[in-house]
């Protein structure tokens, strides 16, 4: 999975991203960031580029991804790590960020009072969520070619989990019970460029838990055609750009409003 996420996804999906929020990091001048759920390492590389000073340490619940990832950005350091309890102690870090994770999360209050016990004096929670799917150009062209190959069975990890965390008065009512303070909450749209719509449709049947669903059963490759067909008949032929949305939240912890 990390190999077909890093190849197909990152560069569309989180790339784009990823400069983004190192951009909203740079401007808050840390100088001990700690990264929850930094899969294979895009934003690490962007925040590192962003701020050359800067110490970060990336984690990640998956050991795979963390083995990806200190491979391809070994400037970083790399822990295995339950973003709920965090192997770190009290006010350690600058900024806590988390690109495209909170909706993983079980229980997001747990992890975001996580976030806040680890977060130094003035520090800040800085991450983002997907929008809902139909604000995914990609997802939402990947899921109804799906729903067509699969009727009767088609996978709903797309619009439960990556784009199930959507209303911005739910993440901030976790925030609050995690005893942290939205400062700001932005919606922020970006293209994405892919090679083909086949590259975006594997790395979503390969390279997220949809491959589970899809890959066990016997007729898993005319489902790919089918999915790669219908994308294609979407997108169109060859390079294609979708517009990707998704929300960008920045916390503090309650008591620092005016901070």
């Amino acid at each position: 999975m990390p190999d077909a996420y890093e190849r197909h996804l990152v560069p569309v999906f989180f790339r784009p991203f990823a400069e983004d929020l190192a951009a909203r990091a740079a401007a808050l001048h840390p100088g001990r960031i700690l990264e929850l759920a930094a899969g294979t390492g895009a934003l690490t590389s962007a925040l590192l580029a962003a701020l050359p000073g800067a110490s970060v340490v990336a984690t990640d619940l998956n050991e795979a991804m963390v083995s990806a990832g200190s491979l391809r950005e070994p400037r970083a350091v790399w822990r295995q790590a339950d973003a709920q309890q965090l192997p770190f102690s009290d006010e350690e870090f600058d900024l806590v960020v988390c690109q495209f994770g909170v909706m993983f999360f079980p229980d997001r209050p747990a992890a975001y009072a996580e976030a806040r016990r680890v977060l130094a004096p003035g520090g800040r929670f800085l991450f983002n969520s997907w929008g809902p799917l139909a604000s995914h150009g990609f997802g939402s062209a990947f899921q109804t070619a799906l729903a067509e190959s699969m009727p009767d069975d088609t996978p709903s990890f797309l619009p439960d989990v990556p784009h199930g965390y959507t209303d911005p008065a739910t993440v901030t009512a976790d925030l609050t019970a995690a005893g942290l303070f939205l400062a700001d909450a932005e919606e922020v749209t970006l293209n994405g460029v892919a090679e083909s719509a086949a590259s975006i449709a594997t790395g979503l049947l390969t390279g997220t838990p949809v491959h589970a669903a899809v890959g066990a059963r016997e007729d898993a490759e005319t489902i790919r055609a089918a999915v790669i067909r219908g994308m294609t008949e979407r997108l169109g032929v060859g390079p294609v750009t979708a517009p990707m949305t998704a929300m960008v939240y920045t916390a503090r912890g309650e008591g620092e409003e005016g901070a």
